[in-house]
């Protein structure tokens, strides 16, 4: 198996995509309470903020910051795919490697991630995540997606409702 190096850096921020092993599927939206779920399970164990988030339904997109001391985003990732599986039907086809390691086959087993560098580069994957609705087609506006902390920044005040809906850059390309 080859040798991934993931950049850590205790405490830090980080952007991540994690798809679904079929991308032609909606699972993930279709059962967001089991996500949501997973995700709030793990967080009380192993503690992290969601800066933004978008979900799809075949990918999410987040951006976490860790506690102090801590860099184990790989810990929660794990955790919050198999909880996640383990709520759902069985009835997905699996390869033979998969049976093999006794694994589902809804997740891609690799992620992506991205240590946040700066606060122009906090800015640039958080725009990313609440524009990625639209660039895939999925609603006309940002605030438009369900399953978007776009709501949360409206909210706060943070973006204005029409926030995307002209002149933004989308030429931050991470898929």
């Amino acid at each position: 198996m080859p040798d991934y190096r993931r950049n850590r850096v205790a405490g830090g921020t980080y952007f991540f995509t994690v798809n679904l092993l079929n991308r032609r599927e909606g699972l993930l939206v279709e059962n967001i309470d089991a996500l949501r779920g997973a995700m709030d399970r793990v967080m009380s164990a192993h503690p992290f903020h969601i800066d933004a988030m978008v979900v799809l339904p075949d990918h999410l997109h987040c951006v976490l910051t860790l506690p102090t001391g801590d860099d184990r985003y790989d810990t929660r990732w794990n955790q919050i795919k198999g909880l996640c599986s383990r709520s759902l039907p069985s009835d997905e086809s699996r390869s033979r490697s998969r049976r093999k390691k006794c694994e589902r086959g809804i997740w891609q087993r690799r992620y992506w991630e991205h240590t946040i560098r700066d606060e122009g580069d906090y800015a640039a994957h958080v725009d990313y995540i609440h524009y990625n609705p639209v660039k895939h087609g999925y609603v006309a506006r940002p605030v438009d997606g369900p399953h978007s902390s776009i709501h949360r920044f409206i909210k706060l005040g943070i973006l204005d409702a029409h926030w995307g809906t002209s002149g933004i850059d989308t030429t931050l390309n991470l898929e």
